[in-house]
């Protein structure tokens, strides 16, 4: 069973709830970063750069700190209010493509400790002790884990009610996609959610492990209830989207484009297939894009497969191509590999490549949810940069006190 219960946010008042949610920083480059923060005084954005005007910038608990003071400042100023009443949010995001909608709430660090919560990524320790440090220090949470759950009918009958009626916000951001919220403050309606979540077994962890990680780790040494849970988006695994990650490779470890295609294979049947991009879709195929040519590259049944993992189109690549030929071994620190979502056209790598920025990329095909909860429920990790899995969450529209 699955613990989740609700949680008095702290969000922004109605009027500048679109004005205070932010993508994560790190997808900003520094100048659209400098524009926003100069530009617009309530985004979330001057919470987490607080310093963003000084020449020399903070570091560490002295920046956490100034977090925490910039965070208490907009509290005070009445952008940020807190909730007078536990409750669960229901969120909806909306683009032309996809819909995604499920639940806010507060989920159990116990069960994350226990195998309930299921990862399918390793984590950084050293991620995970900044996290925990950060969180320790500013007191606050600010963007939900995204988890993953089998379809429920209570929970989906649920949300359809609320959507019925006025959302508490509703707004639209830049890249055409509508955001609402609703409250879920009823008693009757908050032990259905929590009613439903206890028929649950498993959760899985789609985007968040260093988050949930870190929370784990500030569990342990603190007896304030809110730090037993961590926020987290609960949403229906049939809704998810997820994405591949493509490779692309600097060099081509001082083969020529005969003599790699040769090496290959050894492990693949190689078709060429023009100039045209061309994207994979059969079984264990990847494509190649090399010298001005497109490629389909499909596993022989040889190649030896020992989990789960080993079965994944980036473990075949990795472990028949991109280590034992072109001697990339860590694609985690290895400056010769590079990774490009799903979402990034096959034109633009492309001409990554004719400009000679690259050398050659393989393009792979989105991993299935159900291979993704294998690998969770055998307590492996998937390889580097497996999936780019949307929603992508905002920062800042419900941020949970972890005091």
């Amino acid at each position: 069973m699955a613990i989740v219960r609700p949680f008095k946010a702290i969000r922004p008042t109605r009027d500048k709830a679109n004005l205070v949610a932010t993508r994560s920083y790190l997808s900003y480059s520094d100048e659209t970063l400098k524009e926003k923060l100069e530009h617009n005084p309530f985004t979330f954005l001057h919470i987490i750069n607080p310093d963003y005007k000084d020449k020399i910038k903070k570091k560490g608990i002295e920046k956490f700190n100034a977090v925490k003071n910039k965070f208490n400042d907009f509290k005070e100023a009445g952008i940020l209010i807190a909730e007078s009443d536990e409750s669960f949010y229901i969120y909806q995001q909306k683009n032309k493509n996809h819909t995604f909608e499920g639940i806010i709430g507060a989920t159990s660090v116990a069960d994350y400790l226990n195998g309930n919560i299921k990862k399918h990524e390793h984590t950084l320790t050293l991620r995970e002790e900044m996290f925990k440090s950060y969180l320790d220090t500013t007191g606050f949470n600010a963007e939900p884990v995204l988890l993953c759950h089998k379809k429920n009918t209570d929970i989906t009958n649920l949300i359809q009610k609320y959507k019925s009626t006025r959302a508490e916000y509703e707004f639209a951001t830049t890249d055409k996609t509508i955001h609402k919220l609703w409250l879920v403050n009823i008693s009757k309606d908050i032990n259905i959610v929590i009613n439903s979540f206890s028929c649950i077994n498993n959760l899985y962890i789609a985007d968040g492990h260093h988050r949930s990680a870190s929370s784990a780790l500030l569990a342990k040494n603190s007896i304030k209830k809110n730090s037993q849970y961590f926020m987290s988006f609960l949403i229906d695994e049939e809704q998810l989207n997820i994405i591949n990650f493509n490779r692309l490779i600097k060099h081509t470890n001082g083969l020529n484009s005969y003599e790699l295609i040769n090496k290959i294979k050894k492990s693949f049947t190689i078709v060429k297939k023009g100039s045209i991009p061309y994207s994979p879709s059969l079984t264990d195929e990847i494509s190649m894009y090399l010298n001005g040519f497109w490629y389909s590259l499909i596993a022989l049944p040889k190649i030896e497969i020992q989990d789960c993992v080993s079965k994944l189109d980036p473990a075949i690549l990795s472990n028949n191509i991109l280590a034992p030929i072109l001697n990339i071994t860590d694609e985690k620190t290895d400056e010769n590999i590079s990774f490009e979502a799903g979402t990034t056209p096959l034109s633009v790598i492309k001409n990554k490549i004719d400009s000679g920025e690259y050398a050659l990329a393989f393009i792979l095909k989105p991993i299935p949810i159900l291979s993704l909860k294998e690998v969770a429920d055998n307590n492996l990790s998937m390889p580097p940069k497996s999936t780019y899995i949307e929603p992508k969450l905002r920062s800042g529209l419900t941020i949970y006190s972890l005091e």
